[in-house]
């Protein structure tokens, strides 16, 4: 007997013979190369995790799902799927129009039939989405810093999937997990969604939330676009490898799910309810703050503690499937056991560690209890994030020229090597332009590329366990955060601004660059003609005006003593 809910969903993709054909049209067909979040809504497009979407968003479907969650037709739909460009390649594109999708490597993956072609309100799209036209939410600044100006809209035909060559037996399209449920005959399946790695605290929940539905377990972790900083997906996924031998084998299967998360709360959760229905999952755990990107500019949570929760119940009817909501789990030390934090018996001593605590346990090396977490997720952890002494970092000056940006980090860089330990680089701007840049002018654009490539080189420098010094002019703040998140994902990025006035800057100029630039000569001059933007919060300020090179050098020093990148 067929399972109810498990029927095959469909797909968009074609057979082989069309692909075939399609992939020889698309030769004469406009290209566009898919971002990475792109790359991951197209997939789910594709093999029916967004059903019941049918290509990328229309004006129309946008609007209607910006404004009350809800495309043109009334289904209910809470995240724009848009497919955004810049506005150098929509110029060449008008809505009656194919185009060919790629991913990275040119392989093409469908073809998109354009109907809509519009200039989205962004800041319309931050507050209605995400609750605030917040720069502090990384899909805010996604949308304003990162994402194309135009959007294009219509259905997809799918040519063939992206390849994915890790954990390839983890990776289950919605039929596949439709077939898989109905093969083993599990009619009830209650899914549990994360993008952090499994502790106790997890493990406990999970199995309560089983035993509360009577269903089987579903553990269904993003292994997509998460929050930067998050833990690379890689050493999450060997994670829950080490932790799957403690789950009952018949009644728990695991699968990965490739979405970009966008770390929208209340609305997020209902995205997530619709993308498991689709995977043929009839229960959702809905946890604490589920899917908050963290602290606001204020320092104020994004969402509250239950928003997610109250508008999954508001919808759950529609959504198809049954929420399971958790309290935040808390270690109990007299009972040796987890209990949801609202059920702790009286005058019990409560054991808790934090995302937070756990980060610095493992920078400074120190003992992570079995309490909190098992002896296999630690090992796994502490082989991707050693001690940060042991750890690559970023060192990245940002000041006027002239303000002494690279005597000071040469100091630095002979202070640093004198230690010895770790492998250090100075990518010094006049240097970065003769090697990596020097086909680049100095428009706004070309100085915005250069920045960001010596980010990029500084990330890898930082990933393999070097320490990177930067001192470029990098006047944007946009910038400069665009770095930041390069390299944070791999280490530390610690900003010096040297805060040197332009008045000292122009005393100091050797190279006559000021003077010709008050003359008119040289064009959008930082500090003269263009404006500099002072960093807000940098790790370090130094002010160069009385007080000499090693000094200012020193304080680096004590700041990344302080900071435990460098042992004292």
């Amino acid at each position: 007997m067929a399972v109810p809910g498990l029927a095959p969903i469909s797909e968009l993709y074609v057979s082989s013979e069309s692909a075939q054909k399609l992939k020889h049209e698309a030769g004469a067909m406009p290209s566009w190369d898919l971002s990475p979040r792109q790359l991951c809504d197209l997939e789910l497009l594709m093999n029916g995790g967004f059903h019941p979407l049918k290509g990328f968003l229309t004006e129309a479907d946008y609007d209607g799902v910006v404004e009350s969650m809800r495309l043109a037709d009334g289904s209910l739909w809470p995240m724009p799927i848009t497919l955004d460009v810049p506005e150098e390649f929509a110029a060449k594109v008008e809505p009656g129009q194919d185009i060919a999708l790629r991913d990275a490597e040119g392989v093409i993956l469908a073809i998109l039939s354009v109907t809509d072609k519009w200039i989205p309100d962004k800041v319309r799209e931050a507050e209605k989405v995400f609750g605030a036209d917040d720069l502090a939410h990384p899909a805010v600044n996604y949308l304003h810093n990162r994402a194309g100006k135009v959007y294009l809209g219509g259905p997809v035909t799918g040519i063939q999937q992206p390849v994915h060559y890790d954990f390839k037996a983890r990776r289950d399209t919605p039929n596949e997990l439709r077939a898989y449920f109905r093969k083993v005959g599990w009619t009830k399946v209650v899914a549990f969604q994360t993008r952090n790695p499994l502790h106790r605290a997890h493990q406990e929940l999970t199995f309560r939330a089983a035993r509360e539905a009577q269903a089987n377990l579903l553990i269904h972790p993003v292994v997509g676009m998460t929050k930067p900083g998050d833990v690379d997906h890689f050493t999450r996924v060997r994670c829950y490898e080490a932790v799957l031998d403690k789950y009952p084998a018949a009644t728990t299967h695991m699968s990965l799910l490739n979405l970009a998360m966008r770390m929208a709360g209340p609305r997020e959760a209902v995205w997530h309810g619709l993308i498991r229905r689709n995977h043929g999952v009839t229960h959702f755990i809905v946890g604490r703050d589920h899917a908050g990107p963290g602290k606001n500019s204020q320092g104020k949570d994004f969402y509250g503690p239950y928003d997610a929760q109250e508008l999954f119940k508001q919808h759950q009817a529609e959504i198809g499937v049954t929420m399971v909501d958790f309290k935040h789990m808390v270690y109990v030390q007299e009972k040796a056991q987890y209990f949801p934090a609202n059920e702790v018996p009286e005058g019990c001593t409560v054991l808790d560690i934090s995302g937070t605590e756990l980060r610095r346990r493992l920078r400074e090396g120190l003992e992570i209890p079995e309490w909190f977490s098992f002896p296999e997720v630690v090992q796994q952890l502490r082989r991707t994030s050693p001690p940060r002494d042991k750890q690559g970092f970023t060192v990245f000056f940002t000041g006027l020229s002239g303000s002494g940006k690279s005597t000071i980090a040469n100091a630095l860089m002979v202070k640093l090597m004198e230690m010895g330990g770790r492998p250090v680089t100075l990518l010094d701007g006049d240097v970065v332009r003769k090697h990596l840049s020097s086909e680049l002018g100095f428009s706004k654009e070309h100085r915005d590329l250069n920045i960001k490539r010596i980010g990029y080189v500084a990330s890898e420098i930082t990933k393999n366990g070097g320490i990177a010094i930067c001192a470029p002019i990098a006047p944007y703040t946009a910038t400069r955060r665009a770095v930041r998140e390069m390299i944070e994902a791999f280490g530390a990025f610690v900003e010096v601004h040297v805060a040197t006035s332009v008045e000292e800057c122009e005393r100091r100029d050797r190279k006559g660059l000021y003077k010709l630039a008050r003359e008119g000569k040289i064009k959008e001059f930082t500090g003269i003609s263009d404006p500099y933007e002072v960093p807000e919060k940098p790790e370090l300020r130094v002010e160069t005006e009385g007080t000499d090179v090693d000094a200012c050098a020193h304080q680096v020093i004590l700041k990344l003593e302080s900071m435990g990148l460098i042992r004292a």
